[in-house]
């Protein structure tokens, strides 16, 4: 396998810039590291009548340390208390809580219901709690809750098999994760009722105290399956409109239940087909039958990148008055490298494919073009983390956009 550089022995900014050079790419950074009241990442910003105290976010994770009923731990509490202590000003969701039983991605991840949502609220008021210790001023920290379906990924009991709930016959996914073609699909009469589910949840995280909540639409979860349901029937697939109902529908349900509450969305902004292990384990594109339908943002081969619906969806978020989007890409299930750049891939995935510096370079320029389409929008990023192993050697570069994402890839 090609030999990939690793960016903890890049000793200085010229070393970092020569290698990106070898590589034939253009990835800008940074060479002076901007500091004190004056840098660009600590000044406030505001979204919806709130002032937000700086540029750096923590983003939602699945945890694995809840207990079976969904409820958390000490080691959860632990966390968000680092979270708090961070110094982040906008928590974008800090855990990716299950709307329902079945939705939860593993056996051990939080639920929010009647049961459990005093519990989360007293996670955010450890949160808030460490970082008035640390950092005095509270008014200006925005806390938000990511609310999820697991949807194909769904494995909530305590046996880990998966116990998927799909929106249609994907006949790679099918195939990969071994369901047969004719495997149930979920209903419009289903879908409602889980919409009921997520306003439900909504309202419970109002009431636990959470600033706003994060309609999931990524990596391959069920929220972001409807953007890609071209082949189903019904309300909820075919055309971009039916596509994004259930966005639409759970805004409008929000927003008559729980008055007030911010709403922000989790996209991932295009996909590819997925990949699988191919020659000394380097990943490869699955063989395609033809063209690709299924990649929401890709485009028919299966790994390029088409815009026209993530600028829709974008324009979508505008006019429910959605200002706070952060942008992600793929899933960790099917085609990770561009989820999350790393030399060393999950335990089921495959060895990158090319080095994960080019496909930062290459996928993220999508953002800028984002903000040009609908710059009255709130960015934040991710993927950033890669580089984060040598950042502490880059005496005369800035490591801050690492630290987006310094708590985790998120869910």
């Amino acid at each position: 396998m090609t030999h990939y550089q690793r960016v903890a022995q890049l000793r200085s900014a010229n070393d970092f810039l020569s290698y990106l050079q070898t590589l034939g790419i253009t990835l800008p950074f940074d060479a002076e590291v901007s500091s004190g009241l004056d840098a660009p990442l600590a000044q406030p910003l505001q979204v919806d009548g709130r002032t937000i105290g700086n540029r750096l976010s923590v983003l939602p994770m699945e945890g694995w340390d809840g207990t079976p009923d969904g409820r958390p731990t000490v080691l959860t509490a632990r966390r968000w208390q680092r979270f708090g202590a961070s110094g982040a000003k906008l928590i974008w969701g800090g855990e990716a809580v299950a709307v329902r039983h079945d939705g939860r991605a593993n056996p051990n991840q939080l639920q929010i219901n009647t049961e459990t949502w005093p519990e989360l609220a007293r996670l955010r008021e450890g949160l808030v709690a460490e970082h008035a210790v640390r950092y005095t001023r509270t008014d200006d920290l925005l806390v938000g809750l990511q609310l999820t379906h697991s949807g194909r990924f769904a494995r909530p009991d305590a046996d880990n098999r998966l116990k998927p709930a799909i929106l249609y016959a994907h006949p790679l996914l099918n195939r990969k994760f071994g369901f047969a073609d004719d495997y149930p699909v979920m209903s419009d009469d289903d879908i409602r009722r889980l919409i009921d589910d997520f306003v439900a949840a909504a309202r419970l995280a109002q009431k636990a105290g959470f600033d706003f909540v994060d309609l999931k639409h990524c990596h391959g979860y069920l929220g972001h399956e409807f953007l890609s349901a071209v082949d189903r029937g019904g309300r909820y697939g075919g055309v971009f409109e039916n596509r994004t109902r259930f966005l639409r529908e759970l805004v409008e349900g929000i927003r008559s239940e729980a008055p007030g509450l911010g709403i922000g969305v989790r996209l991932s902004a295009f996909d590819w087909a997925p990949f699988q292990p191919g020659a000394e384990g380097a990943g490869e594109l699955a063989p395609l039958d033809g063209p690709y339908r299924y990649a929401f943002g890709g485009d028919a081969s299966g790994h390029g990148i088409d815009l026209r619906e993530p600028f829709a969806f974008l324009d979508l978020l505008h006019s429910l008055d959605i200002r706070l989007v952060c942008i992600t890409a793929g899933s960790p299930y099917y085609n990770p490298h561009i989820q999350r750049p790393a030399l060393f891939p999950p335990s089921d995935g495959y060895l990158p494919p090319e080095d994960p510096l080019a496909v930062g370079a290459a996928d993220r320029p999508w953002w800028p073009r984002s903000k040009a389409h609908r710059p009255e929008l709130l960015y934040v990023g991710s993927g950033y983390s890669y580089p984060r192993s040598g950042c502490p050697t880059w005496r005369s570069m800035s490591c801050a956009p690492a630290w987006r994402t310094l708590w985790g890839w998120g869910g």
